[in-house]
């Protein structure tokens, strides 16, 4: 009777995905118990609803919460085991014939009471053996989690990676459209020019996509490394606590060390390549823009902060200038109906900068949505020490340098087309197609900052 009753009470504490001892259980909406890096292992490449390994019952949300009640009962089932194994003849003490029941630190060894205090022992940290297995559990298990973390961020990594690669594909081949549309406008027989322009950008494009998959390929091989070392810890937590006391120490050093050194996601980033005499063909249609309407928006989900979400993600750090949630920006009192305008501005050092065209109605929008077709602009966000280039409308990214002191803006309201200049590299960044937007608009400039000097106008 006593042994059925020892047997079920053992089956009630192995988990049924692996089937060995639970460790770290915990239990799901259906009530099912599984040991927490089991389950996380089954549910990782499954979208909610997931279902219970055992009765597949579906579970909205990937919610697993640590049983109590469990993790004593196994405790205690894996410590009576421990003293199972210490009352055998093996790890009896051969000198004082008792029973080894104290473990030394610095020697990672068994000692009976006696050996504890002899001259060899007596100045080492002891404590029962039970509270030391306890203890390399838990560092076991606090291991597993850091490492859990690293594995999950190095995957979206990965799958970043993955995206940047194809989107910086899409660009490299999009701007190829743009840059020869704009020299058969402006430098018709400028052929070899063109050639020369494109084929410069394809090679650096093409280097650049090299990079990214190297770089793909290098979180790859840490995706393998991380994962092996998981499956080395679960199989350590699932050892006897006789094992568990004396082959840690290594294992968890090697986990640590692997850990420190995580592969970063690239930053793809093309030359602003000139073409020739690009902002003189402009001159003629130069207007002066006064910014007279100058006022500070005040919410968090701001233009920048969105478009920085949009860029960087998870990466993203809180900062000050995210909580303040504030932004300085001004518009032209003059609209533009009709004709050909060009005008340049002064970027100031700013760190987050927009600048472009917009519609009355948007700037009464207090939301002021990024893929509203009332507002066109270019636009630089910061974060940390890299910066993005996107255009809104719809939200697209820009995989080239950053500007730095003006960027001219031509506006054909004619056409409904909006074109914007490297003005220090005699660079077009980009064009929106024709017909994109309709009149009025007025000019746009935010400095992203509060209470500097404001004046962009050139």
């Amino acid at each position: 009777m006593e042994s059925d009753i020892s047997q079920a009470f053992q089956e009630e504490l192995t988990c049924f995905i692996c089937l060995s001892c639970l460790t770290e259980p915990v239990t799901i909406s259906c009530g099912h118990s599984f040991c927490r890096a089991c389950l996380q292992l089954s549910w990782e490449d499954t979208h909610p609803p997931v279902h219970c390994p055992m009765c597949r019952e579906p579970c909205q949300q990937k919610e697993m919460r640590t049983n109590v009640v469990l993790k004593k009962l196994v405790s205690i089932a894996r410590q009576a085991s421990l003293l199972k194994d210490l009352s055998s003849e093996e790890h009896k003490c051969v000198t004082h014939k008792e029973t080894k029941r104290i473990f030394c630190v610095e020697s990672r060894l068994f000692l009976c009471q006696l050996c504890s205090n002899s001259h060899e022992h007596r100045g080492h940290r002891h404590c029962p053996i039970e509270a030391a297995a306890d203890h390399q559990l838990e560092r076991v298990l606090k291991q597993m989690a850091s490492l859990w973390e690293k594995i999950q961020e190095n995957q979206e990594n990965i799958e970043a990676e993955n995206r940047t690669t194809t989107l910086c594909m899409e660009y490299v081949n999009l701007i190829e459209v743009i840059i020869r549309t704009a020299y058969r406008e402006l430098h018709p027989f400028l052929c070899k020019e063109e050639e020369k322009h494109i084929e410069c950008m394809r090679k650096e494009g093409q280097h650049v996509l090299e990079k990214l998959r190297k770089s793909e390929a290098m979180m790859i091989q840490k995706s393998k490394e991380l994962r092996d070392m998981y499956q080395e810890l679960m199989a350590m937590s699932q050892e006897p606590y006789v094992v568990l006391l004396q082959g840690l120490d290594d294992m968890v050093r090697r986990s640590e060390s692997m850990q420190l050194s995580m592969p970063q996601g690239m930053q793809p980033e093309l030359s602003a390549l000139p073409i020739t005499g690009l902002t003189e063909r402009f001159k003629h249609i130069q207007v002066h823009i006064f910014f007279d309407n100058v006022t500070t928006f005040h919410y968090k989900m701001n233009l920048f902060n969105v478009l920085r979400e949009f860029s960087f993600g998870h990466h993203r750090k809180d900062t000050s200038v995210d909580s303040v949630g504030c932004y300085l920006a001004s518009w032209g009192s003059l609209s533009f109906n009709s004709g050909k305008y060009y005008w340049e501005v002064d970027l100031q050092e700013s760190g987050d900068w927009a600048v472009g065209v917009c519609r009355d109605s948007w700037l009464k929008n207090t939301n002021q949505m990024i893929d509203d077709e009332g507002a066109f602009l270019l636009v630089c966000v910061k974060e940390g020490n890299h910066y993005s280039l996107l255009t809104t409308f719809p939200v697209f990214r820009h995989y080239i340098e950053r500007p730095l002191g003006r960027i001219g803006v031509l506006l054909d309201c004619d056409d409904g087309c909006l074109s914007f200049v490297n003005v220090a590299k005699s660079s077009l960044i980009y064009k929106y197609p024709q017909g994109m937007f309709k009149n009025p608009v007025q000019p746009f400039f935010s400095s992203g900052h509060e209470g500097r000097g404001f004046n962009p106008a050139h």
